[in-house]
């Protein structure tokens, strides 16, 4: 007990040393790179979009070998107006389907199902909304989604990709310990 103790101790005094170590990394490179996009401002005299707090820029070596791509996407999570578009989605495909096989209501259903979170795939909801049926309880089942969509925060990522030859294939630089 003793031995595992001690070796808790010392991989979990690494594994927060490091934690350290990529916090501060990160804040460094977003310093880094919100500095190149003032920089770009008073040249050009303009905002650019990534300057906004949202949107993807990329950067690129000279030598088109590296790259680094800053993105910022929207955290969001979903309102009670998400169980309105549920049923009138239900509304819609039961009328569709009549005579059809009970099957097809899993089309919806897999749509609004929950994972252990509770929570629903925002990809299987905005795939609903990409669909474009002449049918207005289904336009009004995708206003339902959009009004529940409730923007929650924002998560800033960095990217860190290299290549061998300028025709060669990106590769990652992973920096998260399941891909080491």
């Amino acid at each position: 007990e003793a031995l595992e103790d001690q070796t808790v101790r010392m991989v979990m005094g690494y594994a927060v040393d490091l934690a350290n170590q990529i916090n501060r990394f990160f804040n460094h490179t977003m310093a880094d790179f919100e500095a190149f996009l003032q920089t770009l401002e008073e040249h050009y005299q303009v905002v650019p979009r990534g300057a906004k707090g949202k949107g993807n820029v990329t950067l690129t070596s000279f030598d088109g070998l590296l790259k680094v791509q800053f993105a910022t996407a929207d955290r969001i999570t979903f309102g009670p107006e998400l169980e309105m578009a549920r049923e009138l989605f239900l509304v819609c495909v039961a009328e569709w389907a009549e005579g059809a096989r009970p099957e097809i209501r899993t089309l919806i259903d897999d749509a609004f199902k929950t994972d252990s979170a509770g929570e629903v795939s925002r990809e299987a909801i905005f795939r609903l909304l990409r669909l474009d049926f002449d049918d207005e309880r289904w336009g009004r089942a995708q206003g339902a989604i959009r009004d529940a969509i409730r923007v929650v925060g924002t998560k800033r990522y960095i990217r860190f990709y290299t290549r061998a030859a300028l025709d060669g294939p990106w590769q990652p630089v992973p920096l998260d310990i399941a891909s080491a």
